[in-house]
């Protein structure tokens, strides 16, 4: 995902505890001050941000508690990231998402779309899935180098969104332009650039008019805007709620799978002994594909807002205050994951323990997809004996949201 903004400059001073700083991943040196925070501070006030003030919530445990608390800890109060909704302002609208609702509107949303990823569509879907994998990993030049992000990752995860939503194929890299413009929280900064983001999600929500247009008085089909449109959760949302709902989505099931494909690259290419294992052992994949989701962590954090006083770790929390819950963070606690969590380790027995899709009522609803598509692609990579290696550093997302990678260069060679 391309970060849209530019970093926050000139700011007066600078709390190393603020972990929502772009540049700690643009530079991918978040690492230490997540783990500082972890052993000295798990729950942390930070009193100024370029997102305002918010409580960071860096460790397993407490992000368990607060996600297994809803009502407590709300998703709909403030959104699902640490960047705020502007009232009354003309770049800034109201786009309501299930994942961002309490219950009980977010029960009857999330039953709506949640047949599009249960067990029997994933074996539905698997074929094709295998199809197309296997198509772009035929296409792709040996020892020669290639963007493996543009090449493989947006590629794969751009057909697959277009399948879901039965979407035209010709224009299926406008999922990834829009994806991209609704991920990037930088844009808040800036009124330029929420006014072009505005622009772009109003274009989304025109083209996906045109298509619920088409499927008016049709019979059902399975994919995802049928679905809304023959549901009683769904069928009867403003604009804006389409909207939100389309860009809530997108967004997941662009970023998530897209970051955790260029992870496996660049993770198993930092990490050649644990490489070596799962070439030498196939069968270590879906473990594997779990590790890989953990160590990348493609969504780095989700916000709640408190809707009354309590006490998380002994810190108290006011009624309206956010908290940034870190998985990026949670997902390397080594009192869940071992000294080792840092680290890629494709047989780790909890790795499935990890938190990249959340916990609770908003767990992600399409993780068994994103699981699949990864498992798939490397899966096929074995059966062609592909390698890759990484040829230089990756560019990175400049964001705390979206943990991700704009461009990997590549080359593949067998084993």
């Amino acid at each position: 995902m391309a970060t849209l903004a530019e970093p926050a400059m000139h700011r007066v001073a600078i709390d190393p505890f603020d972990v929502s700083r772009p540049e700690l991943y643009a530079e991918d040196r978040w690492q230490a001050p997540f783990r500082q925070l972890r052993e000295t501070s798990p729950v942390h006030h930070v009193a100024e941000s370029g997102f305002g003030p918010y409580w960071s919530v860096s460790s397993y445990k407490p992000i368990v508690e607060v996600e297994s608390l809803p009502d407590i800890y709300s998703s709909q109060a403030g959104g699902i990231t640490i960047a705020d909704f502007v009232e009354n302002s003309p770049s800034d609208a109201r786009m309501p998402m299930f994942i961002a609702m309490d219950r009980p509107k977010h029960s009857g949303q999330r039953r709506t779309v949640a047949p599009a990823f249960t067990p029997s569509e994933m074996v539905r879907l698997s074929d094709n899935i295998r199809t197309r994998t296997a198509e772009v990993l035929d296409a792709l030049p040996w020892n020669k180098e290639f963007d493996w992000v543009d090449t493989v990752s947006i590629e794969l995860t751009t057909q697959m969104l277009a399948i879901l939503f039965d979407f035209p194929w010709e224009d299926r890299r406008k999922l990834t332009f829009w994806s991209d413009w609704a991920g990037d929280i930088e844009m808040i900064k800036t009124e330029e650039l929420r006014l072009e983001r505005l622009k772009h999600m109003y274009e989304c929500g025109a083209y996906f008019q045109g298509l619920w247009n088409q499927k008016l008085g049709k019979p059902p089909t399975p994919d995802l805007i049928s679905m809304m449109m023959h549901s009683d959760a769904m069928a009867e949302m403003d604009q804006m709620e389409f909207l939100g709902n389309l860009i809530l989505l997108i967004v997941g099931g662009n970023d998530t799978t897209r970051n955790s494909m260029t992870a496996a690259a660049y993770g198993l290419d930092k990490f050649p002994a644990q490489r070596a294992r799962l070439e030498a052992d196939p069968a270590l994949i879906h473990n594997a594909v779990q590790e890989i989701i953990r160590w990348q962590t493609p969504l780095a954090h989700m916000r709640r807002t408190a809707t009354q006083d309590t006490v998380l770790e002994g810190q108290e929390i006011k009624a309206g205050e956010k908290l940034a819950l870190w998985y990026i963070s949670a997902n390397r606690d080594a009192s869940v994951f071992g000294d080792d969590a840092d680290e890629i380790v494709v047989d780790r027995p909890n790795a499935r323990r990890h938190l990249a899709f959340g916990h609770g009522i908003h767990r992600c609803v399409g993780a068994r997809l994103a699981e699949l598509q990864i498992a798939t692609l490397l899966e096929e990579m074995a059966k062609r004996r592909m390698r890759v290696n990484v040829l230089g550093e990756p560019e990175r997302v400049a964001a705390c949201f979206v943990h991700g990678y704009r461009k990997l260069p590549v080359e593949i060679s067998r084993y």
